[in-house]
C-alpha cells in the first residue's frame, strides 16, 4: 500500500504555512494549486481533502474566510502564526517529508510510465507480428490460388491436345483400313509403347 503524503496532523500546519506566505489569503482552489506545485504535480489534493481541514482551523481561530464574490478567501489569523512559531521545528520536518514524498511519487509516476511504455511496445511488436503473419498467409493464399488456377487451365488444354490426338489418330486409322489397310497387333503394339513411353516422359517417370 502507498504511504500517506501527510503524517497525521501534518497537512493543516503546512496548509498555514502556505497561508502565511500570501499577504491576501488563498481560495481554497489556489491552496489546492499550491500544493500541487509544492510536489512538481504528482499529489495534488481534493476538495474533499482540504476543505474539511481549512473548516477544522477556523473552528480553532487559526484562520478566517471573508466571502469574495462566489469564491472564499481564507487567511491566518494571529493565532494561526504563534502556532507556525511554535511549532517551527516540526514544520522544518514536514518540509523533509514533502521532499521525500515528492521523490517516492516521482518514482512511482516513472514506473508507471516504464510500465505503459513497455507494455505498449510489446503490444506493437505483436501487432507487427501479427500483420507479417496475416500478410505472409495472404500472399501464400494469392500464389496457391493463381497456382491452382494456372494448373487448372493447363490441365484442360491438355485434356483438349489429348482429345484432338485420339480423335485425328481414330480418324485416320479407320481411313487406312477403309482404304483396304490391315491394322495389325504390331501397329497397336507401337501405338502402346509409344504412348507409355510420352506419358512417362511428360510425368517425369
Amino acid at each position: 500500500m502507498t504511504p500517506p503524503v501527510f503524517a497525521h496532523g501534518h497537512l493543516r500546519l503546512y496548509l498555514l504555512s502556505l497561508l502565511a506566505e500570501s499577504a491576501e489569503g488563498m481560495h481554497g482552489y489556489e491552496l489546492m494549486q499550491a500544493l500541487g506545485d509544492r510536489f512538481g504535480g504528482t499529489y495534488v489534493p481534493s476538495a474533499g481533502t482540504i476543505y474539511p481541514r481549512l473548516a477544522k482551523l477556523e473552528e480553532e481561530g487559526l484562520v478566517t474566510k471573508v466571502a469574495d464574490g462566489r469564491k472564499t478567501v481564507y487567511a491566518i489569523t494571529g493565532a494561526g502564526r504563534s502556532e507556525l512559531a511554535d511549532r517551527e521545528g516540526e514544520l522544518g520536518d514536514i518540509e523533509n517529508d514533502v521532499t521525500d514524498s515528492v521523490r517516492r511519487l516521482a518514482d512511482e509516476v516513472r514506473t508507471s510510465v516504464n510500465d505503459a511504455m513497455r507494455t505498449l511496445k510489446a503490444e506493437l511488436a505483436a501487432a507487427a507480428r501479427e500483420a507479417r503473419t496475416d500478410a505472409r498467409e495472404a500472399g501464400r493464399t494469392v500464389r496457391a490460388d493463381a497456382a491452382d488456377s494456372s494448373s487448372r487451365g493447363q490441365l484442360q488444354q491438355a485434356e483438349a491436345a489429348i482429345n484432338e490426338f485420339r480423335s485425328a489418330l481414330r480418324s485416320e486409322l479407320r481411313m487406312s483400313i477403309a482404304r483396304g489397310n490391315e491394322l495389325t497387333k504390331e501397329t497397336v503394339d507401337v501405338l502402346r509403347v509409344g504412348l507409355e513411353e510420352l506419358r512417362k516422359s511428360i510425368l517425369g517417370k
